[in-house]
Formats: C-alpha cells, sequence, structure tokens
C-alpha cells in the first residue's frame, strides 16, 4: 500500500529528470511492467540497476551467451544511460527493458509477459515484491557480484522481518567479500545459499591495443603533465574540485584537470562553470586537441 502510495511521486521525479536528460521521459509503460517481448520461451534475465552495474555484469552476459545460445537474454536497467551502455557492449545481442517499479501488479506483468527461466540480480538490489513473485513463479533467484555496506545493513536492519524474507527467496548469492558475505548472513540469509566469488569488475577482459590506446591519450594529454582525473561526480561536487584545482595550480602550474561528470545531462552544464571559472577547456566528445594551455 505504501508503495502505490508513493507511485506518483515517484514519476513526478521521473519527470523532473526527464527535463534534463528526455530519455527518462520514454518508455513509461514498461515501468509498469507492460512489454512486448519477442524473446520466446527460453529467457534468462539479468537485472543491473545502471552503467556501473551492466560493466560488472558483462563477463556473465558474454559466459552466457557463449555457453547457453538456446537461451535468449533480456537485461533491465533503472537508467537511461544503464540502457546506452549495454547496447554499446552488446548491440542486438541481447534485449533490453526498463525494470518494472516493485509494485505488486508492476511485477506480476512483467514476470508473466517473461517467463525467465533464471532471474540474475546484479550486486545489492534488494526488492520484497520482485523476489517474492520470483519465488511465487518458481523462478531462481541468483545475487551476483552481492555486497553489503555496513550502512546499507544498518538501514535494512529497521526493516529486519522484510529483509530476512526477502533474502528467503534468494535461492544462491555470490558475494563479494568475506565481509560482504557475513553482512548478508546476519541479516537473515541462509549460509548455505552464501558462495564467496570476488569482484566481477576484475573479471573483465582488457582488449590487446589498451596499452596503445592509452599512450595515445597520455601524448594527447601531454607527456611528463600533471593530471588529476575527477570521475563520476554528482551535483555539488564540481564546485568544490575546481577549488581544489585552483589551489593544486599554484604548485603544479602545469596541471590538467579530466572531469568527467557521472550523467550524460550534466555534461554542458559542467563545462560551463568550467569556462566562467576562467580555464581553457575543451569536451572530449569534440574530439577537440587538447593543448598545453588547456
Amino acid at each position: 500500500m505504501l508503495l502505490y502510495l508513493l507511485a506518483p511521486f515517484v514519476l513526478l521525479r521521473l519527470a523532473w529528470r526527464g527535463l534534463r536528460a528526455p530519455a527518462y521521459l520514454r518508455r513509461w509503460p514498461e515501468r509498469f511492467g507492460y512489454i512486448e517481448p519477442p524473446l520466446g520461451e527460453n529467457v534468462i534475465w539479468l537485472h543491473a540497476v545502471s552503467v556501473g552495474e551492466v560493466q560488472a555484469a558483462e563477463p556473465v552476459i558474454r559466459a552466457l551467451l557463449d555457453r547457453h545460445p538456446e537461451y535468449s537474454i533480456l537485461v533491465t536497467t533503472v537508467t537511461p544511460t544503464g540502457s546506452a551502455h549495454l547496447t554499446s557492449l552488446f548491440g542486438d545481442d541481447v534485449a533490453h527493458v526498463y525494470a518494472p517499479y516493485d509494485l505488486p501488479g508492476a511485477v506480476g506483468r512483467f514476470l508473466d509477459r517473461v517467463q525467465p527461466k533464471l532471474a540474475i540480480v546484479m550486486e545489492t538490489e534488494l526488492w520484497p515484491n520482485l523476489f517474492h513473485r520470483c519465488q511465487q513463479h518458481a523462478v531462481p533467484l541468483l545475487l551476483v557480484n552481492a555486497r553489503l555496506s555496513a550502512r546499507s545493513l544498518a538501514g535494512y536492519r529497521r526493516v529486519r522481518g522484510l529483509a530476512r524474507e526477502t533474502l528467503a527467496a534468494v535461492t544462491e548469492i555470490a558475494a563479494q567479500s568475506k565481509a560482504d558475505a557475513g553482512r548478508f548472513e546476519s541479516l537473515g540469509a541462509d549460509p548455505a545459499t552464501i558462495t564467496m566469488t570476488g569482484n566481477l569488475k576484475f573479471e573483465q577482459r582488457i582488449p590487446p591495443s589498451l596499452l596503445e590506446r592509452a599512450e595515445v591519450l597520455r601524448r594527447d594529454w601531454g607527456v611528463g603533465r600533471p593530471v588529476w582525473i575527477a570521475t563520476s561526480t554528482h551535483e555539488g561536487e564540481d564546485e568544490l574540485i575546481l577549488d581544489v584545482f585552483r589551489q593544486l595550480r599554484k604548485s603544479f602550474s602545469d596541471c590538467l584537470l579530466v572531469l568527467a561528470p557521472r550523467h550524460p545531462e550534466r555534461f554542458e552544464p559542467v563545462a560551463e562553470l568550467c569556462r566562467q571559472r576562467g580555464y581553457n577547456t575543451v569536451l572530449r566528445s569534440d574530439h577537440a586537441r587538447c593543448t598545453a594551455e588547456t
């Protein structure tokens, strides 16, 4: 009941984000389970929230495509950036829809239409209705690359009973570390379902050309030039970084700042902020040359 009451506010937030990133205004029916999956009968469903989780899931998806060609792979994300990254990695080899909100009706419609043979959820996404409905539909549910910080554990402990019931619907938990495994166990997960596998982000296949590409990038930025890379920044952090950068340049006058906002809709505003601070700024997406004055 609480989730249904919150749904209008979730949609308002989605619309608000859509003002800056129009992709959030598209495909809303998918978020309520209204999908038309052209996938056939044998479907493996993998859920990855956004870009980071999609990147971590890459070796899993490639292994599934290689070892189980008889199955279709459906990947759900929450963000458009996650969807775009998935497409850049796999093109049409996997299908994509947005994940349903954790409402009983939305989750039920999604599972009725997809009918997955296996569900794989990346990292820490504990959704009570989703997990419960997978259990009702006899869909094996794997929590992969699972992590649970001390802070998240404290939050889940406030609803310990609900968390325990949610974890009871999980078939297997592949935890990143011994600490993560211990936290899941303390939250009520069955120790027999927990395996420690390490972090999948270290299982990425490194292309042979990576070192060459790195050398080209280094020459572009300036060989021997001090470089500070500030990545995945959120709103309000860029001003702080630029303040520190001004101090750094007093000791390292040729220092180059590479600033990468987390969300694409912030690229241009952050670039404009840099210009307003008086910095000669170039956008990598413009393929502009990075000179000593940049």
